[in-house]
Order: C-alpha cells, then sequence, then structure tokens
C-alpha cells in the first residue's frame, strides 16, 4: 500500500494540474468565461482508474472530451477503437481478447502473446515462416506444432505433398539401407506411412538380376539339389510364384544321364529297351513320347522284344496265327497292318466275336444274320440298313442304346416314335399340343421348348394362365400369379417405372399404388428415402412460406411426418441458457434467422454481449480501501461468474465471497 501511495505522490508532482487550475483551463476554452477558481490538488487515483505507464504522459482533454467526465471508458478498447485513441492496425492477429491480455500501458511493443484468444488459422500469422527446408505439407501449423513451442513437434504423413524420397533420403529421414533391394519405385509402393513393416512388395521396378536379391541372404536362392545351370532366376521362374516354371533344356550342359538318372529327374523304367546310348538317341528335350526309333539297328525276329515285356506283344484278342508279326505288320508301326479277308475261312462271326475281331456291339440291333448281311469285309462303316426287315415297334430298338432313342429333353408322351417322326429322317417332325399331358412348364423350360426369357416377368403361374397354345402373342395379364417385388418389371423397360419427378423412395410401388391403378395413390413418409426439401420445394409438395424461420435445416428438424404446426426447435449452441425461455425468438434474432445479434459484440459470447449496456458500477466494487476501486465489465463479462471484494487494493485477501450472485434462472438478474 505504501508503494502505491508513493506513486499516487510522485503522479500529483509530475503529472497533473491542480484541479481549480483544470477548472479555469477549461472555463477559458468556453467564450465568456473568465479563469478564476480556487486551487486544489486532484487525485486520479480516487476514480477508480489510476493513471501509469504511458497514460501519464496524456492530455486530460485526449480521454475526457469535451470537458466530460462522466461516462469516460475504462476498458483499453473503450477508446482504442481507432477513433478516440489508436486501435488495432490492419495486420494486427486477428483475436477476441481485450488490449491488455497482450498489451501494458507502458508499452504497446513489448506484448505477451496467448494464442488462446487468436481466431483463424496459424498461416494467417505465420505465412512466413516455413524454412526452405521444411516438409512441403498442405496441413496447418498446429497439426505438427504447438503454441508452446515449435518442437517437439508431431509429425503426421497425411497433409506431405512430396514423395517419400524427397525426406527419405538419410539425411532429413531414414533412407534406403545398405542392403535394401534395388529398385526405382517410391517408397510409398511398398511401405505404409504408418510403419516401415510389413510392407507389400512388387517385382515390377525392381532394377537388377534375380540373382542379386536371391541369393539366399536376402530372398530364397536355388535349393541344394537345383538343376546346374548359369541361367538367371527369371529364365524359368515367374515374379508370381516359384511353381510352376517353365523349363528349357537349351541352357543345360552335359548328357543327359547327368539330370535324369531316376533321382534329379526321370530316368531309365525298369522295362526299358536294354541300350547303352544316352537319352537323346531316340528322345528329345520337349517330351519322351513319341519317341524315335529304328528297327535297322535290331537283330533277331519280332518277336524277341515284341513279346510283351520288352514291347508290346500280341493282344489277347490278337488273330490266332503262327507268323511273325512282320507278316501283317511293318516296323514302322503296328497299325495300319496288312489283312486280307480272303485268306480268313468260315463265317465272319468265327473272327469277329468280339474276342478275336470285332463283334457286335451291346447295343446292336438283335439279328440272327452274318455281318456281310449289312456290312462289307473292308469297312463296318457305312453300313446297309432298311427297316423293312425290322420287326416289332420303334422303341425296341430306338431306346437309346441299340438306337438312337428320345434325348433327355424330349417332350413326355408314351406314344411310339412313327407317331410324330417317319422311317425317312426324324426331322422335320409332326407336332400337336393335343396328345401333350402334364403342365405347360414341363417342357417350356428352355431345354425341350422355348421358356420363359430373362426378363419375363417373375410369376408362380404357368405358361396358359396369360399365352395359349396357339401363339404366345398377345398374352393377357393378372397381377395375381406375379412373384417378385414390383420393381422388377416396373422399371422402365419391361413395363412403366417412376417418371422423372416421382417422390425419393426406397418402398416399392405397392407401398402406395396398386395393381387396379397408379391413381388414386396412398403416400406413407415411412418408405421415403431423400431428404425433406427434395419433394417440399411448394411444387411436389407444400414447401416454406415466405414468412418462415431463415434456416438451412431440413423440415423434419422442426416438423414431423404428422403435422406442420406442432413445431419443436433445438438451439444447437449453448449461448442460449434455460431462463430466456420465455423471451420471444425474435428478441435475439432479430433477422428472422438463426443468426443472433449481440449488442456489444465485443463480449460475445458472454453475458456482457447483451447486457453491458444494463451495467451498474456502484454494486461491484473490488475494494473500498484505500480507495473505492470498482470491476469493469470486461472483468465481470460472465455475470454467472464470481466478483468477490477485497480488503485492500493489493486484491490479494478476499474480504467478501460472491459467486454466481446472477443466473439466467434468477428472474431479477
Amino acid at each position: 500500500m505504501g508503494k502505491m501511495e508513493g506513486r499516487g505522490n510522485a503522479m500529483k508532482t509530475r503529472i497533473f494540474l491542480p484541479w481549480y487550475a483544470l477548472i479555469v483551463l477549461m472555463l477559458a476554452l468556453l467564450p465568456g468565461v473568465a479563469a478564476a477558481a480556487p486551487e486544489r490538488d486532484f487525485d486520479h487515483f480516487e476514480t477508480g482508474f489510476p493513471l501509469s505507464g504511458q497514460h501519464q504522459g496524456v492530455p486530460c482533454a485526449a480521454c475526457h472530451l469535451r470537458g466530460v467526465f462522466k461516462g469516460t471508458p475504462l476498458t483499453c478498447n473503450g477508446c482504442h477503437n481507432g477513433s478516440i485513441a489508436p486501435g488495432k492496425p490492419a495486420g494486427h492477429v486477428a483475436s477476441t481478447a481485450a488490449c491488455d491480455n497482450c498489451h501494458t500501458i507502458f508499452s504497446w511493443q513489448a506484448a505477451a502473446m496467448d494464442h488462446s484468444s487468436v481466431m483463424g488459422a496459424c498461416i494467417q500469422c505465420h505465412s512466413d515462416t516455413m524454412p526452405a527446408q521444411h516438409i512441403q505439407t498442405r496441413a496447418s501449423c498446429d497439426d505438427c506444432h504447438g503454441t508452446v513451442g515449435w518442437s517437439p513437434a508431431r509429425f503426421s504423413h497425411d497433409g506431405v505433398s512430396q514423395i517419400c524420397s524427397s525426406c527419405h533420403n538419410g539425411v532429413q529421414a531414414t533412407g534406403k539401407p545398405g542392403g535394401h533391394v534395388q529398385t526405382t519405385a517410391e517408397c510409398g509402393t511398398c511401405h505404409l506411412t504408418r510403419a516401415w513393416s510389413p510392407a507389400q512388395f512388387s517385382h515390377n521396378n525392381v532394377s537388377g538380376p534375380c540373382s542379386s536379391c536371391h541369393n539366399g541372404v536376402q530372398a530364397t536362392g536355388k535349393s541344394s539339389n537345383h538343376l546346374q545351370t548359369t541361367s538367371d532366376c527369371i529364365d524359368c521362374h515367374s515374379t508370381n510364384g516359384w511353381l510352376p516354371a517353365n523349363f528349357s533344356h537349351t541352357n543345360i550342359s552335359g548328357a543327359c544321364s547327368s539330370c535324369h538318372n531316376g533321382s534329379t529327374a526321370t530316368g531309365k523304367t525298369g522295362d526299358h529297351i536294354q541300350t547303352g546310348s544316352d537319352c537323346d538317341v531316340c528322345h528329345s528335350t520337349n517330351a519322351w513320347t513319341p519317341s524315335s526309333f529304328d528297327h535297322s539297328g535290331a537283330s533277331g525276329p519280332c518277336s524277341s522284344c515284341h513279346n510283351g515285356v520288352t514291347a508290346t506283344g500280341k493282344s489277347a484278342n490278337h488273330v490266332q496265327t503262327s507268323g511273325e508279326c512282320d507278316v501283317c505288320h511293318n516296323n514302322n508301326a503296328w497299325v495300319p497292318a496288312n489283312f486280307d479277308h480272303n485268306s480268313a475261312t468260315g463265317s465272319c462271326s468265327s473272327c469277329h466275336n468280339g474276342i478275336t475281331a470285332t463283334g457286335k456291339s451291346a447295343g446292336h440291333i438283335q439279328t440272327s444274320g452274318e455281318c456281310d448281311a449289312c456290312h462289307s469285309n473292308t469297312a463296318w462303316l457305312p453300313a446297309k440298313f432298311t427297316h423293312d426287315n425290322i420287326t416289332g415297334n420303334c422303341a425296341t430298338c430306338h431306346n437309346g442304346v441299340q438306337a438312337t432313342g428320345k434325348p433327355g429333353g424330349h417332350l413326355r408322351t408314351t406314344s411310339d416314335c412313327v407317331d410324330c417322326h417317319s422311317t425317312n429322317a426324324w426331322l422335320p417332325a409332326n407336332f400337336s399340343h393335343a396328345n401333350i399331358t402334364g403342365a405347360c412348364s414341363s417342357c417350356h423350360d428352355g431345354g425341350v421348348a422355348t421358356g420363359k426369357p430373362g426378363n419375363h416377368i417373375q410369376t408362380t403361374g404357368d405358361c396358359d394362365a396369360c399365352h395359349n397354345t396357339n401363339a404366345w402373342l398377345p398374352a393377357s395379364f393378372d397381377h395375381s400369379t406375379v412373384s417378385g417385388s414390383c420393381s422388377t418389371c416396373h422399371d422402365g423397360n419391361t413395363a412403366t417405372g417412376k417418371p422423372n419427378g416421382h417422390v425419393t423412395t426406397s418402398g416399392e410401388c405397392d407401398v402406395c399404388h396398386t395393381t387396379v391403378a397408379w391413381l388414386p395413390a396412398t403416400f406413407d413418409h415411412s418408405s421415403s428415402s431423400g431428404i425433406c426439401s427434395s419433394c417440399h420445394d411448394g411444387i411436389t409438395a407444400t414447401g416454406k412460406t415466405s414468412n418462415h424461420f431463415i434456416t438451412s435445416r431440413q423440415c423434419d428438424a422442426c416438423h414431423t411426418t404428422q403435422s406442420w404446426t406442432s413445431v419443436s426447435y433445438d438451439h444447437v449452441t449453448a449461448g442460449y441458457p434455460g431462463g430466456h425461455r420465455g423471451f420471444t425468438c425474435t428478441r435475439c434474432h432479430t433477422g428472422n434467422s438463426e443468426t443472433s445479434v449481440w449488442e456489444t459484440t465485443a463480449y460475445k459470447p458472454d453475458c456482457a454481449g447483451c447486457h453491458a449496456d444494463n451495467w451498474k458500477r456502484g454494486p461491484h466494487k473490488k475494494t473500498d480501501k484505500p480507495n473505492t476501486i470498482y470491476y469493469t465489465v470486461s472483468e465481470l463479462r460472465d455475470c454467472a461468474g464470481s466478483c468477490h471484494m477485497y480488503t485492500d487494493s493489493s486484491f490479494t485477501t478476499i474480504k467478501k465471497t460472491r459467486n454466481r450472485e446472477h443466473s439466467p434462472n434468477g428472474g431479477d438478474f
């Protein structure tokens, strides 16, 4: 307190004129008034607004305009508004805070900075602070940096606009290690921004031969029993998988038997012709078989090899003969073989009994005639045939065994073949629905006969419910047999669908319409899938009236689908305390819109934003010792907060506690 008094006395002697001198000066400025008054010192401290800092050198008339003392602003922005005193310059930081939150009365320049009250994005101020080597990013500063200090900083790849290698070069950030796969691809091709591993991999951008990685260290290499070859992996294998692999003998060196030994690759079988020759004398590198063979080097009769063990011998049903193979066969191939029926004795069936030579097949026409009655000794087919010699009805042969019978999709009928077909040809055939039994769909299934096309109406009714046996079209129609939803037909192609201006809905047609007629139609909002305004636009359905509250919300934010007049409205912000519920909407929303108008915008969204004009200084004392000091509107901008009274002007000891003296629900504010 002693310091304050000393400071006050200094202010008296250094700065201020005596009060009577000030009055004389003011009167002298008025026309026709003489300056004469008693002298007395004036202590500005007693006003509750002590002059300090830069205020000490300001002339009285700079604040007390036109000699009016009452109502002089007590807050910084009350004077520093660009009218009474200089205000915020054009490039000032966008902030809702009062001047003295950052500046002092001793100097504008020595200003503290509090980001908590700053409005707008960081880049509005920090527009030239990004160093040249900074990561190129579209993110705002505060995505990574804090308001306390630039570093340490968080990091996220989300806003980065450069390629990976511009940072991951081993200098700014970790780059490729020494043993990394040789590739021209960017990091993000394989790695994720969240973690290096696990990583995806693609051979597409890999440079260098396969063996630079597939060496058994970095990646799988050749196995111990791999073919001896100097070829690179890709000559046989693909980048999709080791197996299956292509193979070419072109790059293999050495004799065939070095691999074809029964271990590394297939070797000679147990019954292989005994020979000291290497594989490629008879076989090729393309396949084992067919293989070349030359009888010219063979000695002895045919049967010495063609004994059924070393080489193919006579089959069980071979013509009985004591002759050597080359009597009929030649050394180039078994077949064709020379054979002459002229040397055969006896009837055909003595050989053609199914054992010695081909006999009648299981499905052969039952007959006691000899083979040559129909066949010739040159070939079985073609064979002569006439129905004239056949007895019995068609089905005895045309049963699908002896002769062609009804196919799987044949019409269901007990009639004999001759009822529709002739002995000359199956087709054309006569047909009449009169002899058909069973439902239409037993034939008209798309297999036996034409069935429903892919876009046919889904129905459980049989064909004759709509069609007749004379022609498919014209056809009658009845919704009663239709299965499936309305939209399967009413899609604008098969049948009439929704017009362009139809209500947006996921409901099927029959939710509103009937099968008798489109109109009149019922309506139910529960199946509507669009926003309210897509219909309630004043054209399709009733829209907003000309005096409607201005809002961008959809109808159902306030109205219900049952009635317009039962209206509910929820405020989306917390700046609408309960005690204000008795007011009309236009008391705050003067523009009949969701935007509320604050009477004193400097104090929004606190109580003083509307109640600053109702401020009463007298009841809001901070202390009355040694002089009475009052709270300012800015200090008590939240009327529901605390405004304690202190024992003295040091404001350290609370004399009287006053918490939440006011409440929006308190009636008399």
